[in-house]
């Protein structure tokens, strides 16, 4: 056998020996969590990112790791005063259903507002005031077409039975007596101020009107009445229902409902002042207990423009297959990992109260491993960045590096104590013969020069 290939046989040899100690080795290699810390960074007062290791399989050399932004802000309660303004004309007696009147509907979803409302807030009290005609007819459009009901308080159980006492009486519909009494009920304290007026009818008389139902004066002094609430700082919310038929044109006048409806309270979209609801007798319940309700919580401590940078050391991304377990449930995050910085972006435009958004994504080492990492403590992740917006538009920038860590390790070659000198003498051997063969091949060519 000539020299040369000698030589090709002891390198193809070695090349074989080298291959299979590297299979070996990611066989044989172990994978163990080192530390498992929760990377926790507070967002707000009561808010928080949390980035974890929440399941590990490591048989088959993998982690799972959970990015998670939980929204524990609570809504704020209103403080300050509010002023039910309840309309108690004959009409309230309508039936809209069998054996339900408007009044069984209204009353009871002022009943369930109040409650609502007043539930662990000390900080607010309700007070309330009804309206319609007074029964002395000579006292007909005076502020006597208005009572007070209950003075401000936080009793929700004397609100509630305040509200069932209210008979409706009169035949007419005095808002504008209703509204004056009702701003005189407030207090000089300075703090939050609201008006809440649930009507089911046209107003048709005012204060000092020029007796005449429905016309142009009644009109001009009820929306002034509603205007001024606006002038002193009362928030506004009006609730009409009962209209079933706009065209109708009042005996004395010209105008038909819904103009008078238009030049007092506006339209929905542009209301004379505050918040215009108008509304048909179904949508009663919904728009006290619901619409209303939320129109009183203004301030809900939604978090904005939450972005979320996760790092990752090269180590890792050069050794370890990156998935998702399961996408983001709330927001967008990269599809991939960015190369450029070996990072992952995810985006939450809003993240609304008592929400949690989560992501879930894996490591798994890979079968080409770097056999230089082993025995190294390996962090997960370098670091995660966070900026977001609180709910006063404030912008905040927060970091952290805390992060679960990983160890690989090469167990001792199971081997008889002879059979690991065998392997190493092979090796020594092989090593020796190439680089004898390796000088007789250069003496060789020596000679025949």
């Amino acid at each position: 056998m000539n020299m040369k290939k000698k030589i090709f046989i002891i390198l193809f040899l070695v090349l074989i020996l080298f291959a299979n100690m590297s299979f070996a080795s990611y066989a044989t290699v172990k994978m163990e969590v080192v530390e498992e810390p929760v990377c926790t960074i507070d967002l707000g007062e009561n808010s928080k990112f949390e980035k974890k290791l929440i399941s590990k399989d490591l048989s088959n050399k993998e982690v799972t790791l959970q990015l998670e932004v939980t929204n524990n802000e609570g809504t704020l309660k209103p403080t300050g005063e509010i002023m039910l303004v309840i309309d108690n004309s004959d009409s309230m007696n309508t039936e809209v259903s069998s054996d339900v009147t408007r009044k069984d509907l209204v009353f009871e979803s002022a009943k369930t507002l109040v409650t609502n409302l007043l539930k662990d807030n000390s900080n607010l009290k309700v007070g309330i005031v009804s309206f319609s005609s007074n029964l002395d007819v000579s006292k007909e459009g005076t502020i006597e077409d208005a009572s007070v009901v209950s003075t401000l308080s936080n009793d929700v159980t004397l609100l509630e039975n305040a509200i069932s006492s209210i008979e409706p009486t009169g035949s007419r519909t005095d808002l504008d007596a209703g509204l004056e009494l009702a701003t005189n009920q407030f207090t000089s304290t300075d703090n939050n101020k609201y008006m809440i007026v649930l009507t089911d009818g046209v107003p048709n008389i005012a204060v000092d009107y020029d007796k005449k139902y429905y016309s142009d004066d009644v009109i001009a002094k009820t929306k002034e009445q509603l205007q001024a609430t606006q002038t002193n700082g009362i928030n506004l919310i009006t609730m009409l229902t009962g209209i079933e038929d706009e065209s109708y044109v009042p005996n004395g006048v010209t105008k038909n409902f819904g103009q008078i409806i238009r030049e007092t309270f506006g339209t929905p979209s542009n209301p004379t002042a505050g918040k215009f609801y108008y509304i048909q007798d179904d949508k009663i319940e919904e728009t006290i207990t619901n619409d209303i309700y939320n129109d009183l919580l203004p301030i809900s401590k939604t978090l904005k423009d939450i972005t979320i940078i996760d790092y990752f050391p090269k180590e890792i991304i050069d050794n370890f297959e990156f998935a998702y377990v399961s996408s983001a449930n709330i927001g967008n995050i990269s599809a991939s990992v960015d190369k450029t910085n070996n990072s992952i972006t995810w985006t939450i435009p809003e993240l609304e109260v008592g929400k949690t958004a989560t992501v879930q994504y894996k490591l798994k080492l890979k079968e080409d491993f770097d056999s230089s990492i082993v025995n190294k403590i390996l962090d997960t992740n370098e670091k995660v960045d966070i900026t977001y917006k609180d709910f006063e538009d404030n912008e905040d920038s927060k970091t952290s590096d805390v992060t679960p860590k990983l160890k690989l390790t090469e167990p001792p070659a199971k081997l008889p104590a002879a059979g690991k000198t065998m392997f190493i003498g092979l090796a020594i051997g092989a090593g020796i013969l190439l680089i004898y063969s390796l000088v007789k091949l250069k003496l060789f060519n020596n000679m025949t020069k």
